[in-house]
């Protein structure tokens, strides 16, 4: 328990940690970013002030520094305008300046990065400068959206390969649980047989040895189940609709009579690809679980019907019903709504029907205080 605890606090210092320096990054990247706009501007300003020397330039003016400023602006796109024309540009595709509606266009996108320098190159006479950023400053822009977008992905990675080793974890477990419970029941019920045949021997009451022989074929059909949980099942095209019925009268004949059963499916064969043995566990577990939802009194039916190539198995109660947002959380190993039980059958039927025989299972329907109807869908048989 306090090693559980330990690494769940462990896993917490990293999350924090990690938002931490992701929050770091992020922020001297804002302040960069800030840094160099405001370098831009006192660039422009420096700019601004050079176009103001060079109109107000006579014969004796020296303009070679502001010469000199104008050409070391090679990456900031400037419209220079005056009286709503524009009258200058600098660093602008010729396609943007020839063309008027898109000039119009450039400028009032320009006018929505920055805010423009007016120049008063004589008294009331004014120019203003009207400058975007920098083709570094807008890779520095989307800096921070890129770096998210791949700490978001490098996340999903981690998680992802964390969940699938956990499911592997989990479903190794399962299966290594199973088959010891398959291999814990074999040896006494090989004893059972054997005192069974004694029994016989002996002219024992033949009501009581067939009694008994009824039970040890359900232990042996119990331990075939368990023993192949974790190995490739064998498949046979079966008819869906006598393997159901089969498994559905057996339950029907075992429970309280306060419950109310029914039965409807086509009347010819539906051939499905399955194991009989596992199938019918499936139902059992849906059939059980429906049973304990109304505890142990209601109506329980199960359908079988066809939709194009699949057929579907509807088992409704008329139980409790579960919340929506328990609809996923029910098939998960260890869920359970009971006071006793490992919540492990609907896990199990979801690895035999989605792993075993390529189906899906889900909630078809469910309303608090009136029922649920559990659905697994196969493919027929080709």
């Amino acid at each position: 328990m306090q090693f559980s605890e330990r690494r769940n606090t462990t896993r917490w210092i990293i999350i924090f940690a990690s938002f931490f320096i992701i929050s770091l990054i992020l922020w001297n990247t804002y302040t960069f970013f800030q840094i160099f706009k405001n370098e831009e501007r006192l660039k422009m300003n420096l700019w601004a002030q050079a176009q103001k020397t060079l109109i107000n330039a006579g014969e004796n003016t020296e303009v070679e520094l502001p010469l000199q400023i104008f050409s070391n602006n090679t990456s900031i796109p400037i419209v220079l305008t005056e009286n709503d024309s524009i009258i200058n540009t600098v660093n602008i595709d010729e396609s943007v300046v020839e063309n008027k509606q898109k000039a119009i266009a450039f400028l009032r996108d320009l006018k929505n990065e920055n805010e423009p320098i007016v120049i008063e190159y004589v008294p009331g006479k004014f120019q203003n400068l009207y400058y975007g950023n920098s083709a570094l400053l807008n890779k520095l822009k989307y800096y921070p959206v890129a770096l998210v977008l791949i700490i978001v992905l490098f996340g999903s990675l981690v998680y992802n390969f964390y969940r699938s080793t956990k499911m592997a974890t989990q479903n190794k477990l399962w299966a290594g649980m199973a088959k010891e419970t398959a291999h814990q029941i074999g040896t006494p019920l090989s004893s059972l047989i054997g005192w069974v045949e004694l029994l016989k021997s002996e002219n024992v009451d033949e009501s009581t040895t067939f009694e008994i022989e009824k039970d040890i074929e359900r232990l042996q059909t119990i331990t075939d189940r368990f023993s192949k949980i974790g190995s490739e099942p064998k498949l046979e095209n079966k008819d869906i609709v006598a393997e159901t019925q089969q498994s559905y009268d057996y339950l029907q004949s075992r429970f309280s009579k306060q419950i109310e059963f029914s039965f409807k499916a086509p009347k010819s064969p539906i051939m499905v690809s399955l194991n009989p043995t596992l199938h019918s566990w499936t139902i059992e577990n849906l059939v059980k679980n429906a049973i304990d939802a109304m505890k142990g009194k209601g109506k329980l039916a199960l359908e079988i019907e066809q939709e194009g190539d699949y057929v579907k198995i509807n088992v409704s109660d008329t139980g409790g019903g579960i919340q929506k947002n328990q609809f996923k959380s029910i098939f998960e190993p260890g869920f359970t709504t009971k006071k006793r039980g490992w919540g492990l059958g609907l896990s199990l039927t979801k690895r035999i029907v989605e792993e075993y025989h390529k189906g899906t299972i889900k909630v078809s329907h469910s309303e608090i205080g009136k029922g649920t109807t559990m659905q697994v869908s196969l493919k027929k048989a080709l």
